[in-house]
């Protein structure tokens, strides 16, 4: 008679916390996060509870998700107002993905329309500032990356 294996268990250290992991042998097949699950976040951003309070202000701030020193996450949404006044940030260059709809972003180095899918890279201490256009829609969602260090562009790297 053959004896079912007993499950793996695997320890892994995750910014100094302990995640015990519990595998049937192939990572892939795991049987759950036995502790620290919490760290292993999924949200859906179009859930009403993650409502920044830019959702319908000009003068609203997107909604921090994520952070630690160098990098910060954010969710923007924007409905009914421009960003009527322009800002720059010179401690963080901006990563800002739209997930929704469309924005037009003025900045010190042209025009950009940001449409859903796309992704634009505002260095630290341009001056800019997001406009509704004609193709945004009710709701434009954005997520932004707020990246302290240097960031270099390898997408074009094979």
């Amino acid at each position: 008679m053959t004896l079912p294996k007993a499950p793996l268990r695997e320890l892994v250290t995750i910014d100094g916390v302990n995640v015990t992991l519990e595998m049937k042998g192939n990572p892939i097949e795991n049987l759950g996060v036995l502790t620290a699950g919490e760290m292993f976040k999924c949200l859906n951003i179009f859930d009403s509870k993650f409502q920044p309070s830019n959702y319908n202000k000009a003068d609203g701030s997107p909604l921090r998700l994520f952070e630690s020193g160098p990098v910060m996450i954010d969710v923007s949404k924007r409905s009914k107002e421009d960003m009527g006044f322009w800002h720059r940030n010179v401690d963080y260059h901006e990563v800002i993905f739209c997930v929704r709809g469309a924005l037009r972003w003025e900045t010190e180095m042209g025009t950009t329309l940001l449409k859903e899918g796309d992704m634009m890279l505002i260095p630290k201490g341009i001056t800019h500032r997001s406009m509704l256009c004609d193709e945004s829609a009710e709701e434009n969602v954005l997520i932004e990356l707020k990246v302290r260090e240097k960031l270099n562009y390898v997408g074009d790297k094979k």
